[in-house]
Formats: structure tokens, C-alpha cells, sequence
């Protein structure tokens, strides 16, 4: 009996002990398989923006990154809302935009590098071609100052305007306008997002309409444009960060994963040309 007893009990004890070596193997393979998430909180635009980010949100979660895209409709907040904090990041914003804003409001912020390009387009809803522009007619623009240099370069290299060669292109207003043809109407108060409505009313009008309101407004820039920004434009879109994340190692790997091959090439197709993707 008491052999059997002893038996017993070792055959327990082993049992215990295989039982308790498996937790720990299966514990110590949950954490191997167990990576370290880091969550980043990305603003945006919805159209083409927060498109792109949602392209690769897969992508950085395999990275161990969890991307949270917050779709804006008014870009107006994105930069403040960076600056305190709501936002680990902003994409939404060229570099001339970028630069205003931070003299302008001193936001403590940094260009973590470029990803796309978004021509500037010239439309008309009646009209069909540049040399069919009545004399005298509205040509309306946002009152984003930032791209108004922009706006009228385009229209100086379609011969409709020229500038004073004495200001620097980037930075010109209406006010450079020195020579002026067509005696064209200049209305630089709009708001850009409602610049797609103004283009459905104001039928005889032209407008300066940027990419990502023409795309939601169902327009097709390398279609419906009289005009359109080359790719050469040095306006591109960039990520930007406040200035202690300078470093960030999550939002380094998002603007690695946002010039990769397969985000550019979805940039490529999705847009048709209306978005040109840019690997520096």
C-alpha cells in the first residue's frame, strides 16, 4: 500500500509540474507573439488625405502602429489642434501654408517630410477653353492668401495676367498684377471648401478650385480643368508634427510607409494623375 501510495503522489507531482511547465511556455510564447502597440492620432483632410491614411493604416499596423485618422472638414483647425496636442500629426497642408502659419500664429511645429503633390486647377462651368474668356469676366479664388502667388503664376503662364517682375512669384497678390487684358474681375473672399458651390452658381465665372475640394466635388482635374499645375509645383503636401516629436519614431515610420512603393502606387491609380506622389 504504501508503494502504491508513493507512486501515487510522484505520478501527482509530475502532472503538476508538466501542467505548470506548459503555462509557462504558452505565457512566455504570448509574449514573444505579443507586440508593443504604439497609437498615433492623425488629422486630416477627408479627400485625399484621410484616404491615404486609411491605405495605410494596415501597413503600420503590421509595424506595431496603430494609426486613428480624424477626417476634418475645415482646415482651419488642424494646425491648432496639432499645436495643443490633439493631434499627434496633421496631412493636410503645403509648404508655403505650413510656413504662413507658423509666423503667423507661432505654432511650435515642424515638416516631417512631403508625400504628394496637388495641382492647383483653373475651371469654369460654361466655359470650355482659355481663349474663350470674355473680357471682364469674375475670376474667383480662395482667400487663402498662401496660394495666391500660386494661382496667378498659372494664370501668367497662360498669358492671361502678367506680374511685376520685381516680386517674387510665390508671394504676389492682385496688387502685382501689372498687366491685365481681359480686364479680368478678381474675388478673392471665398473660403476654399466653398469654392465647389461657387463653381455650380457662378457659372460664368473661373475659379481656382484646390485638387482636394474638386475631388469631392466630383470633378476631374486632368479632365474638367481649363488649367492645370505641372508636377514640377514646389507646393507639396507634407506630415507635420510639434517640435519635441521631431524624432518620433511612429511618425518617422508613417512618412516611410506613406512614400513606399504600394502607397505611392495607390496615390497613382486612385487619383489618375489629379494627385502626383513625391518620394522626397
Amino acid at each position: 500500500m504504501k508503494k502504491l501510495l508513493a507512486l501515487l503522489f510522484t505520478a501527482s507531482v509530475l502532472i503538476v509540474l508538466a501542467a505548470c511547465g506548459t503555462s509557462e511556455n504558452e505565457d512566455a510564447s504570448n509574449e514573444e507573439g505579443n507586440q508593443e502597440t504604439t497609437s498615433i492620432t492623425v488629422g486630416a483632410t477627408s479627400v485625399p488625405h484621410a484616404e491615404v491614411l486609411e491605405k495605410a493604416a494596415p501597413i503600420l499596423k503590421e509595424e506595431g502602429i496603430e494609426l486613428k485618422v480624424e477626417a476634418y472638414q475645415e482646415y482651419t483647425f488642424l494646425n491648432e489642434d496639432l499645436n495643443n496636442g490633439t493631434l499627434d500629426a496633421n496631412y493636410f497642408q503645403h509648404i508655403p501654408y505650413f510656413e504662413q502659419q507658423k509666423e503667423e500664429f507661432d505654432f511650435d511645429i515642424v515638416n516631417l517630410g512631403g508625400i504628394h503633390i496637388e495641382p492647383m486647377g483653373i475651371y469654369s462651368k460654361n466655359i470650355n477653353n482659355i481663349d474663350d474668356i470674355p473680357e471682364g469676366t469674375t475670376f474667383i479664388m480662395s482667400r487663402n492668401v498662401p496660394d495666391h502667388g500660386r494661382i496667378l503664376a498659372l494664370l501668367e503662364k497662360e498669358g492671361l495676367i502678367k506680374i511685376d517682375e520685381n516680386v517674387d512669384k510665390q508671394s504676389a497678390t492682385v496688387d502685382d498684377i501689372v498687366e491685365n487684358p481681359l480686364n479680368l474681375e478678381f474675388d478673392a473672399s471665398i473660403d476654399p471648401g466653398f469654392l465647389p458651390e461657387f463653381y455650380e452658381r457662378e457659372k460664368d465665372a473661373i475659379l481656382a478650385i484646390n485638387t482636394n475640394y474638386a475631388l469631392e466635388a466630383g470633378l476631374v482635374p486632368t479632365e474638367d480643368a481649363l488649367i492645370l499645375e505641372g508636377s514640377e509645383s514646389p507646393y507639396v503636401n507634407i506630415i507635420a508634427a510639434r517640435s519635441e516629436d521631431e524624432n518620433n519614431e511612429a511618425l518617422a515610420k508613417l512618412v516611410e510607409v506613406l512614400r513606399s512603393d504600394e502607397i505611392q502606387e495607390f496615390i497613382e491609380e486612385e487619383y489618375n494623375g489629379s494627385v502626383v506622389p513625391v518620394s522626397e
